[in-house]
């Protein structure tokens, strides 16, 4: 008799961190489907927490790792030259703005972030950092350090010091009771004071994501990064975004800070880099890049051939079939749909989103109390009729829309009406 995976994870696998799986045992996937092993077809629009941006099991990047494979799996990038890794970064340097030209490859988002906080450190000779609240960069110590949120910090400190906190654009929750446009985005210019009154004048680098993944899909105004980065530049720190979320696609550009008039000094990027296998970079201006010096900095893994294979194939199809403008119109047409069903429904309070990276988020009353529960329950329906979401935000009440983007009308559409009678099952 064949065991149980979820048996096999309940014994052998450390899971109490996790607050509940869904109960759906993959068997393959491909495109916007997942296939459990009991033949049920999932349509799924949240790609392995924003990863698959080119769909499951993508032909030309699955051939390509496999040609990859053939040849050899690891040399240690960092010790031989391997061809992959070189035609990678020169692509990285293509597809990137602002004179970014120089990469370094590691394996998680988490790894790139640190990695590029050094690399600010290194080259500023400054120690401090100062990142967003509501922020979130990965579960290392040092991603954890500039990461806003408690959710994700707690029980682990404490943590690395020399790190301020500005308050984020958080327009539908705004920590300073303000109503944008009438703010003036005064969130942005609060970072004057953040610098002035909470570092000692020894700033490296602000860290952002172009678009908040973890803290809600938070969409900033579009005057609030120029702002703000021009504030922390004339203090003499460098701008890092952090691409590990937003990056190849997902909001409707090839990265999302190409939204804003801005250019950063240092790019992260992970997840859809290489349409789910293991892989992230940071690329940084050469006078930047080359701050480091021997010892400084390395990864093992960093750079695997059969990944940075992968990512080229992943980039090509991206680009060849324009899958950043396919979800740029398509999530255009979603969110349209979602506001108005958000006009008629008082239990969603905000919907926001850039391209195919859309959140929901669902209260219980016209205090905006979160909607954790039902947000829990919405999405458990929305699975029982097929359709696979996220949940996400500092309170667990946002519903996140992140599918492959290579989704369809027909099925962005089927997915928000599932979404609608769900949500309208607990909020008639």
């Amino acid at each position: 008799m064949r065991v149980k995976t979820k048996d096999l994870y309940d014994e052998y696998l450390i899971t109490s961190m996790v607050a509940g799986f869904e109960p759906v045992e993959v068997d393959h996937a491909y495109g916007c489907v997942m296939v459990g092993r009991d033949g049920r077809e999932y349509l799924d629009c949240f790609s392995g927490i924003a990863v698959v941006n080119a769909g499951h099991c993508h032909p030309e990047v699955v051939s390509a790792a496999k040609v990859q494979m053939d040849k050899f799996i690891h040399c240690g990038a960092y010790v031989y030259y391997s061809p992959p890794v070189g035609e990678l970064a020169r692509r990285l340097a293509e597809i990137t703005r602002g004179g970014l030209r120089k990469s370094f490859f590691g394996s998680s988002g988490a790894e790139a972030v640190e990695g590029a906080i050094r690399l600010a450190k290194q080259f500023t000779k400054r120690k401090e950092v100062v990142a967003l609240t509501h922020g979130f960069h990965g579960r290392t110590v040092g991603a954890l350090s500039v990461s806003g949120t408690r959710g994700r910090k707690k029980g682990a400190g404490p943590y690395l010091s020399g790190v301020a906190f500005a308050p984020a654009p958080y327009c539908y929750r705004c920590p300073l009771k303000l109503k944008y446009p009438g703010c003036g985005v005064a969130c942005a210019d609060c970072m004057k004071h953040v610098l002035e009154c909470q570092t000692s004048g020894d700033v490296a680098a602000f860290i952002a994501e172009p678009v908040m993944g973890e803290g809600g899909i938070i969409v900033p105004p579009p005057e609030y990064l120029p702002k703000v980065v021009e504030i922390v530049r004339d203090d003499g720190a460098l701008f890092i975004a952090d691409e590990v979320q937003s990056g190849f696609g997902r909001t409707g550009k090839l990265f999302a800070v190409e939204h804003y008039s801005v250019e950063p000094d240092i790019l992260c990027m992970a997840k859809g880099i290489a349409d789910g296998f293991p892989l992230s970079a940071f690329i940084a201006r050469p006078e930047v890049a080359d701050a480091f010096t021997p010892g400084d900095h390395l990864s093992t893994f960093g750079g695997n051939p059969v990944s940075c294979a992968a990512a080229l194939a992943n980039i090509d199809v991206l680009l060849s079939n324009d899958l950043p403008g396919r979800a740029a119109q398509v999530g255009a047409g979603m969110i349209e749909r979602l506001q108005a069903f958000q006009r008629r429904c008082a239990m969603v309070g905000d919907v926001r989103g850039l391209g195919l990276m859309i959140g929901l988020e669902l209260v219980k009353d016209e205090n905006r109390t979160p909607a954790t529960r039902e947000a829990g329950k919405v999405r458990s329906l929305c699975r029982e009729k097929g359709v696979l979401f996220g949940v996400g935000g500092p309170y667990a009440n946002v519903i996140r829309i992140q599918p492959p983007l290579l989704l369809s009308e027909i099925d962005a559409n089927h997915a928000a009406e599932v979404l609608e009678q769900a949500i309208s099952t607990l909020h008639p």
